[in-house]
C-alpha cells in the first residue's frame, strides 16, 4: 500500500478515488464506516474509490472533510509539470464556473 504526506496531485477520478482509498485504510476504517460518516452508500463509495467520474461534488467534500483532507486550488501564473515532463496551464476555475453556469468567461 502506497502513504503519502502533504501534497498530491490530482488530475483525474481515479486519482481521487485512490487518495480516499489509501486515508481512509489509514486511518482504519472500512468503506461501511466512512459512507455511513459522510451519508451515502457503500455502493457509492466504491464508485468513487474505483474512480468512477460523475459522484457528487458535495458528497466528495464531506468525504475528504471526514478523512481529515482538504482541497486546495492554487491560479495565477504557476505552472507544474505533469509526469511525462509537460508544462501545465493553471485551471481557471472563473472561467470555467461562468462557463457551468451558461455565462460567458470574466
Amino acid at each position: 500500500m502506497c502513504t503519502w504526506v502533504g501534497v498530491m496531485l490530482i488530475n483525474t477520478p481515479r486519482d481521487l478515488g485512490s487518495a480516499i482509498r489509501e486515508r481512509r485504510k489509514t486511518l482504519g476504517w472500512d468503506q461501511v464506516e466512512l459512507a455511513e460518516r459522510v451519508g451515502a452508500s457503500r455502493r457509492w463509495l466504491i464508485q468513487v474509490e474505483s474512480g468512477k467520474s460523475g459522484a457528487s461534488f458535495g458528497l466528495l467534500l464531506r468525504t475528504l472533510h471526514a478523512l481529515g483532507l482538504s482541497m486546495e486550488l492554487t491560479s495565477g501564473d504557476e505552472r507544474t509539470q505533469s509526469a511525462d515532463g509537460a508544462l501545465l496551464t493553471p485551471l481557471d476555475l472563473g472561467a470555467v464556473l461562468d462557463r457551468a453556469r451558461g455565462g460567458s468567461p470574466s
